[in-house]
């Protein structure tokens, strides 16, 4: 068994973390006096909404490497749109790496993982609101196999018949801890470990089935529908998980836009947020 390392995160970042800060407020200063001296200046019908008493400034979103698609592609551009005081920079990896990293005081306004465990962990720390922590979404696990190989699978269990099998490192990574059990309740896990490759996160295991670096492997839903380069075989066995796949959020204690984390939290409850959720394949949970 392989298993790719993790990355330490850069000392500078407590450093960088005031200064980011500090920069962009100078910069909302001065964009606030240059239009306190356009006063004259009519706005147009077409101008944007400016967010009322919104102060702005950025918002930084640590989330799930398999969120990463929806939220640059849809969301942050929907809610910057709405919003344009604000700026929102995403951070994607595996929730576990992202625990660690928000451990060690990675800058971070909300957080969004794959599995509650990890949340968990962090609100028992005091590093999270407990009051904002919010289930969002669902997914599920499926097994995958490059495009072209797919006739010679028919169901989760033949994954055996693969020499190769990519899944997430079940230290750190929600899909590979879920692909673990479910390899595990269907009594395969023992007979497979030779020949299991341990990606960082969910969006590297999709690249080396993709690629045909890996025979087969086991993603979330929503990832395989990204590519056309791999094929789903069938979801995990119904029963071979004890949980549900479950998507917690929730603002980070120390977090320094308070308010632009509340605004965007909420956005992501809309019901827009909700339908570009589902057109990606998750189920978003009622609140």
């Amino acid at each position: 068994m392989r298993k790719i390392g993790e990355k330490n995160l850069s000392t500078e970042c407590r450093i960088c973390k005031g200064i980011r800060r500090a920069v962009l407020s100078a910069a909302m200063l001065s964009l606030l006096a240059l239009t306190a001296c356009s006063t004259g200046q009519a706005k147009t019908a077409d101008s944007p909404v400016q967010g009322g008493d919104e102060q702005g400034g950025e918002i930084f979103i640590s989330a799930a490497a398999s969120l990463k698609p929806v939220m640059e592609e849809i969301l942050i551009p929907g809610f910057t749109k709405s919003h344009p005081v604000f700026t929102v920079t995403g951070t994607y990896d595996s929730s576990g790496k992202l625990q660690k990293q928000i451990e060690e005081g990675l800058e971070a306004d909300l957080f969004l993982s794959a599995a509650t465990k990890q949340m968990d962990a962090l609100n028992e720390k005091g590093l999270v609101d407990p009051a904002s922590v919010t289930l969002l979404l669902e997914n599920q696990i499926v097994l995958i196999v490059p495009e072209g190989s797919e006739d010679s699978y028919g169901s989760f269990t033949d994954i055996e018949k693969a020499a190769v099998i990519a899944i997430g490192d079940p230290d750190s990574v929600p899909a590979g801890q879920y692909a673990k059990e479910a390899l595990t309740q269907t009594g395969l896990w023992d007979s497979l470990n030779t020949k299991l490759s341990l990606g960082t996160n969910v969006t590297e295991v999709l690249n080396w089935v993709a690629e045909g670096s890996a025979d087969a492997g086991i993603v979330y839903a929503t990832d395989a529908a990204t590519t056309q380069r791999v094929k789903v075989i069938a979801p995990a066995p119904e029963g071979s998980l004890s949980e549900r796949v479950l998507y917690p959020a929730a603002i980070l204690s120390d977090s320094g836009n308070r308010d632009g984390a509340e605004l965007f939290l909420a956005y992501l409850k809309s019901s827009e947020a909700k339908d570009a959720f589902s057109s990606y394949g998750f189920s978003p949970l009622p609140e």
